[in-house]
């Protein structure tokens, strides 16, 4: 549509866009939940257990997202390629590197594959090796490698920053040449570093991406405040000035762990939160948690926490907070008994979410991205 000029193409590309991106993805930049044609089934059927999400499928709309971003300057598309560039993609392969998700479901059980089909009781839905047909594999390292092609562009004489990572760049802008180098333990730090070095001082404007998940982002020049809110353009946080060598650039993403509704037309998570802190999607795991996640409770009023932890990869940032589980009586074996006006009573427990892309990697266990969401 963008090297023909084709504009009726390219309205078609972005209702297709809207139809996908506001009712048939996962919160982990994932589609396609049915396993039978690797595709879409209908608006707002967003299952968990049985949710397919190809890594391929996930990579696609991520590659998608940026030819859009190319045709037009919006941060939305940049914000759907950072989901699922932290979220849906990697979680289809392993922190080594050596084993492969093909379907990334949102949430497993033992004896079930990832498609929420029963194997037998002693399965565990874990990474392989390779397949028969592996696509995905090649698909995730392509696109690793590739990674820096999604950080910057230039365009009508502004030099954008799309996504954040410790970098160093050289573009053309205008007739001139602009060294760009970012500072950053993004995502799971929001203090983004830039220093600036241009050939010559020269007037244009730096675009520096405000995610949607950002609540109030502080920006600095050269020390100096900014308010972000007033140089906003779709997205973007846009200073124009004349820029010298020297020149240095702070931007602050504040990093608050916060629970996540889906639209209420989304059945499957009715009454149910994930765990979001910037662009990470959280999840529970069996490891931390002990089994039958399903019955764990989040109340509004509990406080998350953020903190680094050593034992995962990266010491990745984790989510702790307090929950509730039901005390059930076990020695009742009936299958059904009456619920009781009340309701069972709960016991406090400690909760601990892991970003999701690192689930298992552990003891083989149970794994849960929504949450049962209960007032205080």
């Amino acid at each position: 549509a963008v090297l023909t000029n084709d504009k009726a193409l390219l309205a078609a590309c972005k209702r297709l866009w809207r139809s996908v991106t506001l009712k048939r993805m996962h919160i982990t930049g994932g589609i396609g939940p049915n396993p039978r044609n690797e595709g879409f089934t209908a608006d707002y059927d967003l299952p968990s257990q049985r949710a397919y999400l190809e890594t391929c499928a996930t990579i696609g709309l991520l590659l998608w997202a940026q030819r859009l971003l190319h045709a037009e300057k919006d941060g939305r598309y940049a914000d759907v390629v950072e989901r699922a560039l932290y979220n849906g993609t990697i979680s289809g392969v392993s922190a080594d590197g050596k084993t492969f998700f093909y379907g990334n479901p949102l949430a497993a059980h033992p004896g079930f594959d990832g498609n929420g089909r029963y194997v037998d009781e002693g399965f565990h839905y874990r990474r392989s090796e390779w397949f028969g047909c592996a696509c995905c594999p090649p698909n995730i390292a392509r696109l690793i490698a590739q990674i820096p092609t999604l950080l910057y562009s230039y365009a009508a004489g502004a030099l954008y920053v799309h996504q954040y990572a410790a970098s160093t760049a050289r573009a053309g802008v205008g007739p001139d040449v602009v060294e760009l180098t970012q500072k950053t333990d993004y995502p799971w730090n929001g203090r983004i570093r830039l220093s600036v070095t241009p050939s010559r001082p020269a007037t244009w404007t730096l675009a520096l991406r405000i995610p949607g998940w950002c609540r109030c982002a502080t920006l600095r020049v050269n020390g100096r405040p900014v308010k972000a809110d007033q140089v906003m353009r779709k997205g973007y946080a846009c200073i124009r000035r004349r820029w010298a060598k020297g020149d240095r650039v702070e931007l602050v993403l504040p990093m608050v762990p916060e629970r996540i509704e889906a639209h209420p037309s989304a059945r499957q998570t009715v009454g149910r939160v994930a765990l979001q802190r910037g662009p990470i999607v959280y999840c529970l795991e069996q490891a931390d948690n002990g089994a039958n996640l399903a019955e764990i409770a989040l109340p509004r009023t509990a406080k998350l926490s953020a903190r680094r932890d050593s034992d995962l990869p990266s010491r990745a940032v984790v989510i702790t907070a307090r929950g509730k589980r039901p005390k059930h009586d076990r020695r009742n074996r009936a299958l059904y008994r009456p619920a009781g006006a009340k309701g069972p009573a709960t016991t406090s427990v400690p909760i601990k979410a892991i970003p999701y892309f690192l689930w298992a990697h552990r003891t083989p266990g149970e794994m849960l991205t929504w949450i049962r969401d209960v007032p205080g």
